[in-house]
């Protein structure tokens, strides 16, 4: 690449599906792209095909299993000791469980895996963000958020488990995240969005719904547009769905929602977020 300059930009989950090609094509505008799965063998394969692909040599990998979350925090560490910047964290990384299964922190799985987790590592690496504003994080959320509702006396699944229910609530998760601290980001140089990329043909969409969607071109449209369109330079605290602003669900804008759901997210991740966002 030829490039003198290049934004330093994370995508997590990015070994399969719209997480794969979200770093193939910002790999692809010549940024630096830090590569995340949980398997090295497959972060190392992706790498060397996105490398292939696109030109572009500077790609590296990282390596952390979101079912812990001592993991999720020993990644933000190892990034922030690498990079000097990161101007774009593209939180994508999510599971869709049939069953429920807990993690080693005592959580359910798709609740720590889609939410907790990324949660967790956005406010790890803030500092690196604002060393590099104007920044962006950008939330691939769902459109089946529609349907969640909270009960916080069964966010872990614990009186019913249901996958589809407990994916609606992760991915509503998502989005009270997204609202609430692009508030307190707010005039701070970073950006804070959530889309819902499209029903696509993912192993997610197959295992949870059984069905074949658009190909994951379709899917990483909004992500890449998110984390690169200046026309979305300056914009913040907004939901997308084909490229467009949208409306999210009317219980995604309750700000007393927005902001009980992040204190139970700092008790369960036992994370302090006043000690990074400044």
């Amino acid at each position: 690449m030829n490039k003198t300059f290049k934004k330093v930009m994370m995508v997590t989950g990015s070994t399969d599906g719209i997480g794969k090609q979200t770093a193939w094509e910002l790999a692809d505008t010549g940024a630096k792209v830090l590569i995340h799965g949980r398997n090295r063998k497959k972060c190392e394969s992706t790498r060397g095909e996105i490398e292939k692909g696109t030109g572009n040599n500077q790609l590296k990998i990282y390596v952390a299993d979101f079912s812990s979350l001592r993991q999720v925090r020993e990644l933000a560490e190892e990034i922030k000791s690498s990079q000097d910047r990161l101007d774009v964290l593209v939180n994508n990384a999510g599971v869709y469980q049939d069953s429920r299964q807990i993690t080693e922190d005592g959580m359910e799985m798709t609740f720590q895996v889609n939410h907790l987790a990324p949660f967790t590592l956005t406010l790890l690496l803030l500092d690196l963000l604002f060393q590099s504003t104007p920044a962006r994080i950008v939330n691939v959320a769902s459109t089946t958020h529609q349907s969640a509702t909270v009960d916080f006396d069964n966010l872990q699944g614990e009186k019913y488990y249901e996958g589809y229910t407990a994916y609606a609530l992760s991915k509503l998760g998502n989005i009270l995240f997204t609202y609430e601290l692009a508030r307190q980001l707010e005039g701070k140089g970073i950006t804070v969005n959530c889309l819902h990329p499209g029903s696509i043909n993912t192993k997610l969409l197959r295992a949870g719904f059984s069905s074949v969607g658009h190909d994951v071109s379709y899917g990483a449209q909004t992500p890449v547009y998110l984390a690169t369109s200046p026309e979305v330079e300056g914009v913040t605290g907004k939901y997308f769905r084909h490229e467009q602003e949208t409306d999210s669900s009317s219980l995604s804008y309750d700000r007393g929602l927005q902001e009980k759901f992040w204190k139970v997210s700092e008790e369960l991740a036992n994370i302090k977020a006043s000690d990074y966002v400044k």
